[in-house]
């Protein structure tokens, strides 16, 4: 359908489009108007990303002199094919009813082990290994060996597309991972490097969050993009836990012996290079003095990771003298990593600022502030020029030069953490120094000063205001949308006792009460016997969810759910749960039905959809808080506290709720489907906690769900699914209209009505 928002004509790929969709654009065309940043939160399921797409691209071709680029950033390679797949059924549509003029180029961007066509390389069993195999066959100075020596191994696909040179483009289109490695094969180019290549031309460009937020690689791929670019960070609810990983650092026993290995091979290098080539160490001697501005004259080949720190904090100066001598720099690296190993020998939890670190080295080791800031940088030039390429066993140096700029940068928002062993399993040594980042606004400050408009959208981003204080920015639209049904579809409850009445919950200490732990046994064999399909089970963590399946099994009550459904448990390894999942699927499919244990913030929780047959119901047993007793996260709370005057208790349920609401958001994915969402535990009924559910959970969550027994839960699920079992009106033509034609439309635009759908 085709339709006006103003001044935009809004190419839409499908003939109905639903009213919070329609309302969402109008929303997202006052930010882009404003050329300002907008917080939406909108419920899962209504069609987020097509909205999005839409609105922005037809919002371009609107604005022909001032074209826009459009950066959408995803959390998953899973989530990117989805959004890409999404994009090239619009952009069909849009070439269908404009012609030439509505062509775009929209690629999808990620690392070399997904892009990458040359069987050799991808034979290396991880990321960092897929890395070093491409750069032993692309680096600068390996083509240039191979010219004189012909045994040495290249990448084909790559000189293939170093040959094609400025004809090495990629034709109009949307590209998926899959499409770009097709092509590549096809010509015989490197997707990876062409892909990298066609940023600075694409219209949309669909990537990871990393590589905007994450200085290390946003320096090297991100830093061509233009001011008229809009951002959007989609399943945003996170946003801030990226921040903040993105400037950590953590240092243990393992990364210190891994860099003394790596200082001994680099001496070895140093050696040899003096020996065979000392000219090379004098020329990297005098471009030092000169000062660290050759990383732009460096080929794509060569880049390994760019500075750790943000750019505007990155000194623009001639690197200090003492670290400019190759083998001076290293016996600096050798009086760092001894006097981390030093600090390391504690048997007390020390906590302390960046500032009384960086003095309290000084004073032992004799490393100045700017001999630190210095380290990263100093490190890679000197890989250069000893043309080190297995840069996957240089890791732990890199990691030691990554903690050293970074603590020598940053006085403000950054705690250092020494902690002699885990608090959970205290009689096993295993001291870690961590270099903790408090403040996520920090990573996130250069795309919002760099971008006209950055665009934050999830299904939960309740409470909404309290993300642009932690994020310090100011929004020009925030809006929670709610969802418009034929049928309520939705049945939230709140289990507060069990058939016994005596009340359940995972507070600390209640939660091994035999009581609770049978209550809760005895709830989900009463649901698996009455609700068909699959059943989703979320528990507040691993060590919890182990207890409890352990107490089940030997009462008897595992055995109970099994003769109904068939049981998988998510672990930590990721092959196991891959596997697990897929056998779940495959018991839904056949009828058997089955029930799916997993864990709040696990990897399961954040991607996986459990929709249709496979989630009729999902029960979030506890509320997920953070493990409250975490040196890290007492710290970022009293830094919360102290600078954005966030109360703790605050931020541990906005963070909690947050967590539960992404669980139970999983069950619908769109809305022809229904699903139940069960809250287990007493402390769901206080309004100070489930108040910070999202809007679209919360309208559907009656007063007379708020304080059920098992028995109750179980009268209402029966009476539930016998009602979705009916036949329904799917275009709500009977009252409550869901799905708007393009006539709808146009009569809301001549009344100036907005609202037929609540």
């Amino acid at each position: 359908m085709i339709f006006k928002i103003e001044d935009v004509t809004v190419y839409f790929p499908y003939e109905n489009i639903y009213p919070e969709q329609y309302e969402y654009m109008v929303e997202l065309k006052r930010s882009l108007d404003a050329k300002g940043h907008c917080l939406l939160e909108m419920p899962t399921g209504t069609g987020k990303t097509i909205a999005l797409l839409s609105l922005i691209t037809s919002y371009r071709l609107s604005r022909p002199d001032s074209p826009i680029k459009l950066v959408y950033c995803t959390r998953t390679v899973h989530e990117m094919e989805k959004t890409l797949a999404e994009l090239k059924l619009l952009h069909e549509y849009q070439v269908r009813h404009l012609g030439s003029q509505a062509k775009i180029l929209a690629i999808g961007l990620s690392s070399r082990k997904n892009l990458c066509v040359n069987p050799k390389v991808l034979a290396a069993e991880n990321r960092d290994s897929v890395d070093a195999a491409c750069r032993k066959r692309t680096a600068s100075w390996v083509r240039a060996l191979s010219a004189e020596n012909p045994n040495v191994e290249l990448c084909d696909y790559f000189e293939n597309y170093e040959k094609a040179a400025e004809n090495a483009l990629l034709p109009p289109g949307v590209y998926t991972l899959e499409d770009l490695r097709t092509f590549g094969k096809n010509r015989g180019w490197c997707p990876y490097f062409l892909a990298r290549h066609m940023v600075q031309f694409a219209n949309v460009i669909v990537y990871s969050y990393q590589y905007l937020l994450d200085p290390k690689v946003a320096g090297i791929i991100s830093k061509e993009l233009q001011k008229e670019t809009v951002v959007v960070f989609d399943e945003a609810h996170n946003i801030d836990n990226v921040c903040i990983e993105a400037l950590s650092v953590s240092v243990r026993r393992v990364t210190l012996e891994g860099a003394n290995r790596n200082l001994n091979k680099i001496r070895q290098e140093i050696d040899r290079f003096k020996a065979t080539d000392a000219g090379r160490l004098r020329a990297e001697y005098n471009r030092l003095v000169e000062g660290l501005a050759l990383r732009g004259d460096l080929s794509g080949t060569d880049q390994w990771l760019a500075n750790p720190a943000l750019p505007h904090d990155i000194l623009k100066e001639a690197v200090p003298g003492n670290i400019r001598r190759a083998e001076h720099f290293v016996h600096v690296l050798r009086r760092l990593l001894q006097y981390l190993g030093g600090r390391l020998d504690t048997d007390n939890v020390e906590k302390e600022s960046p500032v009384s670190f960086v003095s309290s080295l000084n004073s032992q080791a004799g490393i100045e502030q700017k001999t630190l800031k210095f380290c990263y940088d100093r490190l890679q030039s000197l890989m250069l020029t000893l043309e080190i390429t297995d840069t996957d066993d240089f890791l732990p140096i890199q990691t030691v030069c990554d903690f050293a700029t970074l603590v020598g940068t940053y006085a403000r928002g950054f705690s250092i953490i020494i902690e002699p062993y885990d608090e959970r399993m205290p009689h096993i040594p295993d001291p870690i120094l961590q270099l903790s980042c408090h403040d996520a606004s920090l990573a996130i400050k250069p795309v919002f000063d760099r971008f006209q408009s950055v665009v934050i959208t999830s299904g939960t981003l309740s409470p909404i205001d309290l993300y642009p204080r932690l994020l310090s920015f100011n929004p020009v639209v925030s809006r929670s949308f709610k969802m418009s049904m034929t049928r309520d579809c939705i049945c939230p409850m709140v289990l507060t006792r069990g058939s016994d009445q005596l009340p359940v919950s995972t507070k600390f200490d209640m939660r091994s009460d035999p009581g609770v732990v049978r209550n809760y046994g005895k709830f989900l064999v009463e649901m698996v016997s009455i609700v068909p399909d699959g059943v989703v089970c979320f528990f507040v963590s691993y060590s919890y969810m182990d207890g409890i399946i352990a107490t089940w099994n030997e009462t008897g009550i595992l055995k109970e759910i099994m003769q109904q459904k068939l049981v998988f448990i998510e672990t930590q390894d990721v092959v196991e749960t891959t596997l697990a999942l897929d056998n779940y699927r495959r018991a839904c499919d056949c009828g058997r039905g089955a029930v799916f244990f997993s864990v709040a913030r696990g990897k399961v929780a954040e991607g996986i959809d459990f929709d249709r047959h496979y989630g009729r119901l999902v029960v979030m047993f506890g509320v997920p808080f953070q493990y409250t007793l975490s040196k890290i996260l007492l710290a970022r709370l009293e830094y919360l506290r102290d600078t954005f005057q966030i109360k703790e208790g605050d931020f541990l349920t906005f963070d909690a709720l947050r967590q539960a609401a992404q669980c139970v958001g999983r069950v619908i994915r769109s809305k022809a489907d229904y699903g139940m969402m069960i809250f287990a535990d007493k402390r769901y009924s206080r309004h100070d906690k489930r108040s910070k559910l999202p809007g679209w959970i919360l309208s559907h969550l009656r007063d007379a769900h708020l304080n059920l027994s098992t028995d109750m839960a179980i009268h209402i699920a029966r009476e539930f699914l016998r009602k979705m079992a009916q036949p329904y009106d799917k275009a709500g033509t009977m009252g409550r209209k869901t799905l708007l034609t393009q006539e709808d439309l146009e009569k809301m635009a001549e009344t100036g009505v907005q609202d037929m759908a609540y």
